[in-house]
């Protein structure tokens, strides 16, 4: 019976786990977001150009660097929940 547990525990860690966010890598995330707008190298008439993601790892690398954030999935995951939920506050507000 306690092979069953660890086999089904194993299975559960292979499967990755969710990231969860700090307050503080929010924070720089959306300066380093705001920083790469301002600066104006990436920005194109519908958002951000396409290797904006890569600079933006390597700008939270410098700033955080034991974060060990991922453009492909960490960055774009919270950038799109980010977008969601402040898209809802701006519709309640407007």
């Amino acid at each position: 019976m306690s092979s069953f547990s660890q086999s089904s525990v194993s299975s559960q860690n292979s499967r990755g786990t969710k990231k969860k966010w700090f307050l503080e890598e929010d924070v720089t995330l959306v300066a380093c977001i705001v920083d790469l707008y301002n600066v104006g190298i990436y920005n194109a008439n519908t958002g951000f150009k396409v290797d904006y993601l890569n600079k933006l790892e390597r700008m939270l690398e410098k700033v955080l660097p034991h974060a060990m954030l991922k453009a492909k999935y960490n960055l774009e995951s919270r950038i799109r929940t980010l977008k969601n939920d402040w898209a809802i506050i701006y519709h309640m507000l407007s």
